[in-house]
């Protein structure tokens, strides 16, 4: 699947209502200003990712978002007996396949840490059904991984795949810190959305409650199941998408 790039940043768009140009020859003299397609999401610009200081004045700001944590489970064993050339190509290929795939879902690709990615729906684009978008986001990286891992030599295994946990609700997001300065987001969302990932097998993704109680009609037939979560003092219930 190809991606879609938009000609104009979708974020500027959308909240200041200004057709900011990311290709094309319309985009060269804002290139010479240091505005171009931001790396967490082409499809906004460099001035989307710093919105909330530029337009709200603020380091930071509280918003109702969706987390997505996504993590290569094997990899680690399976870099002691593969090459480093060959490692790299793998995280290459992870990394690609999970950045189509949450860019055709508007998400913000917020980090990547290590063979893991975290991901940020509702900034700078905002969507009315950011939750469902990132439950379809984790169902399309499954779906390119296992076509994607087949065209890896010396790389497949059913024991190579892709854990996914989400959660959603009332965050953080700005910049952290002061000698090194950190643009991510914070809480309680975040927290759950990372233990919810470090629980789900391979090829398995996992959403919490609140995540179900927005996109249950999506999810006919699932159950919940107990887990314990580190950190958590009783077990929370866990849904299979």
């Amino acid at each position: 699947m190809t991606l879609h790039l938009a000609k104009i940043c979708k974020g500027c768009w959308q909240q200041l209502y200004l057709p900011v140009p990311l290709r094309g020859v319309a985009s060269v003299p804002f290139r010479a200003f240091g505005i171009r397609p931001s790396r967490m999401n082409p499809n906004i610009c460099t001035i989307c990712e710093l919105m909330f200081s530029t337009v709200m004045r603020a380091r930071k700001i509280t918003l109702d978002a969706t987390v997505l944590f996504a993590d290569l489970r094997g990899y680690t064993s399976l870099s002691q007996t593969q090459s480093p050339d060959a490692m790299s190509g793998l995280l290459d290929a992870f990394y690609d396949e999970c950045a189509s795939a949450i860019w055709e879902h508007d998400g913000l690709l917020n980090k990547t840490i290590g063979d893991a990615i975290m991901v940020i729906f509702n900034f700078p684009i905002r969507q009315d059904d950011h939750t469902l978008q990132a439950v379809l986001a984790a169902r399309a990286i499954q779906d390119r991984w296992r076509v994607r891992r087949e065209t890896l030599p010396g790389l497949t295994g059913g024991d190579l795949g892709i854990g996914i946990g989400i959660h959603c609700g009332e965050l953080s997001f700005g910049e952290f810190g002061r000698s090194h300065r950190d643009l991510t987001a914070i809480g309680t969302v975040v927290n759950t959305a990372s233990r919810a990932q470090s629980v789900a097998a391979a090829g398995e993704i996992l959403l919490t409650q609140a995540v179900y109680d927005r996109v249950s009609s999506e999810l006919v037939g699932s159950r919940p199941q107990e887990y314990s979560l580190k950190g958590f003092e009783t077990p929370i219930q866990l849904y299979a998408a």
